[in-house]
């Protein structure tokens, strides 16, 4: 029966050490947070920002704009936060009404201040295995794999799911490690492969959105099993990976939810940290 790899924990022994480097600065940092109209998924993802950046001695900054605002509007408002010598990281809120495009709004955000790590000049130091922002979702997997004590040099890593914010960036941050990288998607999928491939993961990290679409028999014994997919079933939510199935062959697992989850806000603001250190 595998171990439980909980969130949670690790969130709060990360967040006492970035208490720590928060009173190391010369100023309390400050976290400028974007929201364009009203979503209730938003809402609740503003208010979890909030009461972490405050437990953590963060200035929590909320700017509400209306559903109307235009691209160029929102540019222009990322530019003045950007000229704002007291703002040390933005984020922008998803989702964003039609039309506005978040891949091109999040180009004009500073790389020095791009807490969530997807400007493409963050990207392009993970390439380099010199990023000292990183997306805030890979970055929590590595902190679950760290805390396994796994070796990923030589290890056979299979990561389903290829977007821009998890998987491709995570698969980078594997090989950094000398991990053997495989990522799976919907190409593997429909090839008829996608099975093959997780039968042989030693640390398998799924990241699809789609309820079930790993079956526990298909899982490696032994293995670390990361779910970051989230899906409303009914009145549950689930992962990607069929739970109760692979619980009993993996080593290690994340619950869903309660694994990846708890991680993603404490990145986020680990992030402003090391953006205000290097703004200082």
């Amino acid at each position: 029966m595998a171990k439980l790899l909980e969130g949670k924990p690790l969130a709060e022994k990360i967040k006492e050490e970035i208490r720590k480097e928060v009173s190391t600065l010369e100023k309390k940092p400050v976290l400028a947070s974007i929201q364009v109209g009203e979503n209730a998924p938003a809402e609740a993802y503003v208010k979890s920002q909030r009461k972490t950046a405050e437990n953590l001695g963060i200035e929590y900054q909320l700017h509400r704009l209306n559903q109307e605002t235009t691209e160029t509007e929102l540019i222009q408002f990322v530019q003045e936060l950007n000229s704002d010598k007291a703002v040390n990281g933005i984020i922008i809120q998803l989702p964003l009404p039609s039309q506005i495009d978040y891949k091109k709004i999040s180009q004009f955000i500073l790389p020095e201040k791009d807490v969530e790590g997807m400007h493409p000049a963050n990207m392009g130091k993970i390439t380099f295995g010199k990023a000292k922002i990183l997306p805030c979702t890979p970055a929590a997997v590595m902190e679950l794999l760290k805390e396994t004590q796994v070796d990923l040099y030589g290890k056979e890593v299979v990561v389903v799911g290829h977007s821009e914010i998890v998987g491709k960036p995570l698969s980078l941050l594997l090989l950094d490690k000398f991990a053997t990288v495989t990522v799976c998607h919907i190409g593997t999928s429909k090839a008829g492969k996608l099975e093959e491939h997780v039968r042989k993961a030693e640390v398998l990290i799924v990241a699809v959105g789609k309820a079930g679409l790993i079956k526990g028999e298909w899982i490696k014994a032994g293995a670390i099993v990361i779910d970051v997919g989230i899906n409303r079933v009914a009145d549950k939510i689930v992962g990607d990976v069929e739970f109760e199935a692979a619980e009993k062959r993996a080593s290690y697992i994340t619950p869903v939810p309660g694994g990846v989850g708890p991680l993603t806000v404490t990145m986020l603001m680990r992030n402003l940290v090391e953006a205000a250190k290097l703004q200082q």
